[in-house]
């Protein structure tokens, strides 16, 4: 079953924090800055927490991962923005 998953990272280094990104963004969508939201089999969770694993520094970096339930039950629709508002990009498969 798939769960949504929101990742927020706090990296000290900017070079580590570039690679957490590009990381990030083969698994979720970029929400801001450190925080994407990610729709994830249990196996690419484990894959995603293990590319993290090896992109961090364990002492000094952070990354919070924070389930949010079963895809069916919570789409990314439901997040509230303050301010600016939250633009989604529309999950359906592209054609080229």
């Amino acid at each position: 079953m798939r769960r949504v998953c929101l990742v927020s990272y706090d990296i000290s280094d900017p070079r580590r924090w570039r690679q957490v990104y590009r990381t990030m963004r083969g698994f979720g969508e970029h929400l801001q800055l450190s925080v994407f939201s990610c729709d994830l089999t249990p196996a690419q969770r484990v894959t995603m927490i293990a590319a993290l694993e090896e992109a961090i520094d364990r002492d000094d970096d952070q990354v919070l991962l924070i389930d949010l339930g079963p895809s069916q039950a919570q789409p990314i629709q439901q997040i509230e923005a303050l301010g600016r508002p939250l633009s989604v990009r529309d999950r359906s498969p592209v054609v080229l």
